[in-house]
């Protein structure tokens, strides 16, 4: 055997897959591996599938070349690439020789590898065949030549532009053999309805396929490599063979970028390539039909081979093939300046590829020290010395600008007649893709307009003769060659080509840069992991930040894009935009879609961080203005001046650290807040609430705005010594009276006084229609008042002591009319008073009402963790529905008890489904459960549902022990990853 070969990692083998799809695919099998190995040059294992018999995967690493048993189109298959991510974790043994089904796999690639090659017929199409060819290629161009002249004769205005019509001609195009020719043709009417300046387009493009006509003609008479480029653009083939012939170029080549493209269920790969010691570019080009199977010989960007290249015959050579390579491919941090880096450079190169193939719609161009910039002419990337490139019109870099954050980046990309398409960014030794969206936008160009005019109403109503032209232009113009619509077709070529090739660099300024973050980075694997979380929307993102959170680590710059658009989640926006920190709070203030993110960004927790060790230095409080070190500055400034998300975190951060403090801070500027953030700094005070907050509530009541006062009642509902409880108990005793032999009789007065309204209490909503499904108001009235009073005044209204109040309350023989607002209001009053036991005994024996039920959860989560466990242990396989609803009350992960009872309870289910297959006990019955299982069971029983899924009979339930295993080693490495 060969020697053993280094462990992939995860970046090479993602690059691999064929799809988005197939990657997540992959990631699901990871606990379905047994008899896994490496040896040398391959990779195996057995993977377990649906059916009986495992999937036999196996990987030649020199290929590399994949096998699988598996009956899937895709190459490779989901089972391969997930043999490769378990080899790229470290989690394949190595062995002393491949398994039999491997090894057999192995020797006949090696035979045939050793074989002599077999002799290939001659693929040099005789010269009779040649001739004939082009024979039909220069009878279809004529027909080309004719539809042109039709078009600009009749006018752009007036002439046919339907699908049908286009189509026609490029049919015509197929027949004739001009393939390359018939794909310009049909994207002519996409083009058309998408743009609002086609007129231009279609002029620029009629004038290109003019121009190669008029080539093709005088074909002959061309040099060689203009030749063999005219023959590409028409679409005559060339061989492989016939490439691998021409001279080999051999180099380090820097793979810098990466791009894949779907047309007609035709899927294309484009890869850039740059030499280190030649700067020359490569573009290699991949074809895939259905679906995006390529090769996986291609390395991932950021990686470098040295290895030959083989252009494709052209007077601007750019295209190429593999050749020989002459090592693996390795990790690059640096790209050298050779061959031009700046913005002159890549101008140059263009108008001299140009000049070589006028035909070109693109060049490749390394910038070097660009910054990203927006400005009232759009977004550009600014050189150091002041000179700009334009980006297309409507391009949105969003990618780019996270990872410039206004500093000086490498950008590989296209230079084009509408602009430099970025492909991807170098920062920080990291080549990352740029995916750029483009939205169809166009910006007409002036120097062109007068040809436009003329060509949309046709040279049989206008002439072009009096068109004002660049001198050079008129120059080369033939003054009497061919008729007006020949002419126009000349002038506009030869213009269009002088504006592309002498293109000169604009001028800008540098944008002022984002703030460093000197938090630690997000490590990579973490950081990965959490894009797929996001992308996923998946459940285990709760524990993810939780875990995350004690390092305060900060994202990678490019995940601050996909972390902003998933902000948009308010359950998610607080730990986002904490990760996302100083660069993602600068990249949304540039993006009118982010814009109202800004205000919620939290406080800089660095700068928060050197304030409170000021602080503490200083003796003082931050924030209460008495400190006189510039830590206790900058903190006050963050209360006073800061947008409402750092005042915020500001003083939550505060009332943590010193509630009398913040109190102080809050009293002092309550009379000149406004607006919501009043009400979310007043609940911030439910952190350490305590009777030194009840006058700041009580004022509370008396403002203007409803959601304060709501706020305030919820608070001063928490305290039950404040004057409001007392006040609320007096109201509920003057209304209900308990009787000797248990009977309840309530009297709610129709109008209430103004302390009451004060309070809260009030009739003016519709929660009784809603909620109880009855008009009478005073129902809602009782609840309110119910909800608000201290469960402590219930001993003297229902003449019982201490713990035994909720007991006979509920014994209590309650008016049908008011029943369920009186249990319902204490459910809430129980919730917000977090009384354990009035808790158990609603939990135990209250019925409250349908939307109350929701709410039973809630309860559950105040019982003590020893009767919450017992409770879910007394629960069996018929109680799945009771179970369901209450075990998001646990504690997480669920403690060891529950767990071992719900494995149980799930083994269960599994084996009367293998006694009884049609009895209600599918996977698809307990899904629910297993979901929840697979978010809150400890990870370390990753080992015994694998056992459970071994010792199971029904298939369906066999793959759902699987895939619970595997999603909770799944979470066990995520959090291993944070580490």
């Amino acid at each position: 055997m060969t020697e053993q070969r280094t462990p992939w990692t995860e970046d090479q083998v993602r690059a691999l897959a064929p799809d988005a799809s197939s990657l997540a695919a992959a990631r699901k099998l990871a606990g379905r591996w047994r008899e896994t190995g490496t040896a040398g040059n391959a990779v195996w294992g057995l993977c377990q599938g649906s059916g009986a018999k495992p999937y036999q995967a196996i990987v030649d690493l020199d290929g590399p070349a994949y096998k699988c048993s598996c009956p899937s189109r895709k190459f490779p298959c989901k089972h391969t690439l997930s043999l490769l991510l378990t080899w790229s974790g470290g989690r394949t043994p190595v062995r002393e020789e491949p398994a039999d089904f491997a090894a057999e796999w192995l020797a006949g690639r090696a035979a045939k590898a050793a074989a002599p090659p077999k002799t290939k017929a001659a693929s040099t199409p005789s010269q009779a065949t040649v001739e004939q060819r082009r024979t039909r290629v220069s009878a279809g161009l004529t027909e080309l030549e004719v539809w042109l002249t039709d078009q600009i004769r009749t006018g752009l205005a007036q002439t046919d532009r339907s699908y049908a019509a286009y189509e026609a001609i490029a049919a015509r195009m197929v027949d004739a053999q001009a393939p390359r020719i018939a794909e310009a043709l049909r994207r002519l009417p996409t083009a058309v309805v998408t743009t609002e300046h086609w007129p231009e387009l279609l002029l620029r493009e009629y004038a290109r396929l003019h121009l190669l006509v008029l080539a093709h003609r005088r074909l002959d008479a061309l040099p060689e490599p203009l030749r063999a480029g005219i023959r590409t653009h028409v679409g005559y083939p060339t061989s492989a063979e016939s490439v691998l012939n021409e001279p080999a170029v051999r180099d380090r080549w820097l793979v810098l970028g990466m791009r894949t493209s779907e047309e007609e269920r035709l899927h294309t790969r484009r890869t850039w390539l740059r030499g280190r010691g030649s700067g020359r570019w490569a573009l290699l080009i991949e074809h895939s039909f259905a679906t995006p199977n390529f090769t996986g010989e291609v390395p991932a960007p950021g990686n470098e081979v040295d290895a030959e290249l083989h252009y494709y015959p052209g007077a601007a050579s750019l295209r190429a093939q593999w050749g020989t390579r002459h090592g693996t491919p390795e990790p690059f941090t640096t790209v050298p300046a050779v061959g031009g880096t700046t913005i002159d450079d890549a101008l140059d190169a263009y108008a001299g590829a140009l000049s070589a193939d006028p035909w070109l719609r693109s060049w490749p161009a390394l910038l070097t020290d660009v910054v990203p910039v927006l400005d009232e002419n759009g977004w550009q990337l600014v050189a150091s010395d002041g000179t700009a490139l334009p980006l297309p019109a409507g391009v949105r870099p969003w990618r780019l600008i996270a990872v410039a954050g206004g500093h000086p980046v490498t950008v590989c990309g296209e230079w084009r007649a509408d602009g430099f398409d970025p492909i991807s960014v170098l920062c920080a030794g990291e080549v990352s893709d740029l995916e750029t969206e483009f939205p169809t936008e166009t910006t007409p160009t002036p120097a062109l307009a007068e040809l436009v005019s003329v060509a949309l109403l046709g040279t049989a109503r206008r002439s072009a003769d009096g068109v004002h032209l660049d001198s050079a232009v008129a120059a080369a113009v033939p003054q009497h060659a061919g008729e007006p619509a020949t002419r126009l077709l000349h002038t506009a070529a030869l213009q269009d080509l002088y504006l592309r090739g002498g293109q000169l660099p604009r001028t800008a300024a540098k944008p002022e840069p984002a703030i460093d973050d000197p938090r630690p980075l997000l490590p990579r694997p973490a950081a990965d992991r959490l894009s797929r979380l996001l992308a996923d929307k998946s459940p285990f993102l709760t524990e993810w930040f939780t875990a995350a959170t004690p390092f305060d680590f900060r994202l990678p710059d490019v995940l601050c894009v996909q972390a902003l658009s998933a902000a948009s989640d308010t359950t998610l926006r607080a730990p986002l935009l904490r990760l996302a920190g100083r660069r993602g709070r600068w990249l949304a203030a540039r993006n009118p879609a982010w814009a109202k993110l800004v205000d919620e960004f939290p406080a800089d927790a660095a700068t928060s961080s050197a304030d409170e060790a000021a602080d503490a230095h200083s003796g003082t409080t931050a924030g209460t203005g008495s400190g006189t070190e510039p830590g206790a500055h900058a903190a006050h400034d963050v209360w006073l001046f800061g947008t409402s998300g750092e005042r915020k975190d500001w003083f939550a951060r505060t009332r943590r650290a010193d509630p009398a403090a913040a109190l102080a801070v809050l009293t002092a500027a309550w009379p000149k807040e406004s607006g919501p953030v009043k009400a979310e700094l007043l609940g911030l005070l439910a952190d350490g609430l305590s009777s030194a907050d009840e006058a700041l509530l009580e004022r509370a009541l008396d403002d203007r705005r409803g959601d304060v006062r709501r706020t305030a009642t919820t608070l001063l509902n928490k305290l039950p010594d404040a004057a409001f409880g007392r006040r609320m108990a007096a109201l509920v005793a003057s209304w209900i009276r308990v009787e000797e032999d248990g009977t309840v009789d309530v009297r709610v007065p129709a109008e209430l006084d103004a302390q009451a309204r004060r309070d809260g209490i009030t009739d003016a909503t519709d929660q009784a229609k809603l909620r109880w499904d009855t008009p009478d108001s005073t129902i809602t009235t009782l609840h309110q008042a119910i909800a608000a009073t201290p469960l402590t005044a219930w001993s003297s209204i229902v003449r019982a002591t201490g713990e035994h109040t909720p007991t006979t309350a509920l014994t209590l023989s309650l008016p049908p009319r008011y029943a369920k607002a009186i249990v319902d209001g204490w459910v809430d009053a129980t919730l917000a008073q977090h009384d354990t036991a009035w808790a158990r005994a609603l939990f135990a024996h209250a019925t409250p009402t349908e939307q109350a039920v929701l709410r039973r959860r809630e309860l559950f989560t105040l019982l003590d963790a020893a009767d919450r466990i017992e409770h879910v242990l007394d629960l069996d396989a018929h109680q799945l529905n009771e179970l369901h609803a209450i075990l998001p009350g646990l504690d997480h992960p669920w403690p060891e008890p529950v767990a071992d009872h719900v494995l149980r309870l799930l083994g269960e289910r599994a084996r009367t489904t293998a006694r009884q297959p049609h009895a209600s006990a599918g996977v698809y019955t307990d899904r629910a459960l297993l979901t929840a299982a697979s978010v809150h069971l400890p990870a370390e029983l990753a080992t015994r549902v694998s056992a459970l899924a071994d010792t199971t009979d029904d298939p369906a339930w066999q793959q759902a022990f699987h895939r619970l295993a595997h999603d909770l080693t799944d979470r066990a490495t995520m959090l291993e990853e944070l580490r």
